[in-house]
C-alpha cells in the first residue's frame, strides 16, 4: 500500500491537466477521446447527464465528502476495491490495471466502486493507461480537470515519490 506523506498533501492541489471551470466547455474534447477514464462521482454524473459513458469510471458514492443518491453507474461490469483516504492500495491499483486491460480488450465499459476514497486513483490510471487516454476528474470548487496521459506521465511518477510504501 502506498501512503501519502501527510506534509506533502499540498503537492496534489494543482490540477494535472487543463482546468475547465464549466464542464460544457470541455465536451468537444471529451467526445474526441479514444479511451476515457473518469475519477469521481460528480465527474461521472456530468458525463452520464451528457449521454457520455466513460470506458472506465471510478467512484466512491460521495461528492465532496458527502453521500449522494445519483444514478451514475451505467455499465454492467462493476468491480469493487478497498482504498482508505490518503492511500493507493494494492487492491485499487490491481483493480484499475485489470479494468483498463480488460476494457481495452473487450470494449465493455466498467465502473470501479471504491470503498473508502477514490481521489488518488488518478495516479495509477495515468501510469497504467495507454498514452492516448484522457482522464477526467473534478478539482473541488474549481471545475473539471482534463488530462492527456501522454502529457503527465513524468509528473505522475514524481507525485508517486511523495508516498511511502507499507
Amino acid at each position: 500500500m502506498f501512503v501519502l506523506k501527510e506534509d506533502l498533501i499540498h503537492k496534489f492541489k494543482e490540477p494535472l491537466g487543463e482546468l475547465f471551470p464549466d464542464f460544457n466547455d470541455a465536451l468537444p474534447a471529451i467526445k474526441e477521446a479514444k479511451f476515457l477514464i473518469s475519477v469521481g462521482d460528480q465527474t461521472a454524473k456530468n458525463l452520464v447527464d451528457n449521454d457520455i459513458i466513460p470506458d472506465l469510471g471510478i467512484i466512491d458514492g460521495r461528492i465532496q465528502r458527502k453521500d449522494h443518491n445519483h444514478t451514475i453507474i451505467t455499465a454492467e461490469n462493476i468491480l469493487d476495491a478497498e482504498n482508505p483516504a490518503g492511500t493507493i492500495t494494492k487492491d485499487l491499483w490491481e483493480t484499475i490495471e485489470f479494468a483498463i486491460n480488460t476494457t481495452l480488450n473487450d470494449k465493455e465499459k466498467r465502473f470501479i466502486v471504491v470503498k473508502g476514497e477514490e481521489d488518488l486513483a488518478v495516479l495509477p490510471c495515468i501510469l497504467l493507461a495507454p498514452a492516448e487516454t484522457v482522464i477526467l476528474y473534478g478539482q473541488p470548487n474549481e471545475g473539471l480537470v482534463f488530462v492527456n496521459v501522454s502529457d503527465v506521465i513524468n509528473k505522475a511518477k514524481e507525485l508517486m515519490s511523495y508516498f511511502h510504501q507499507e
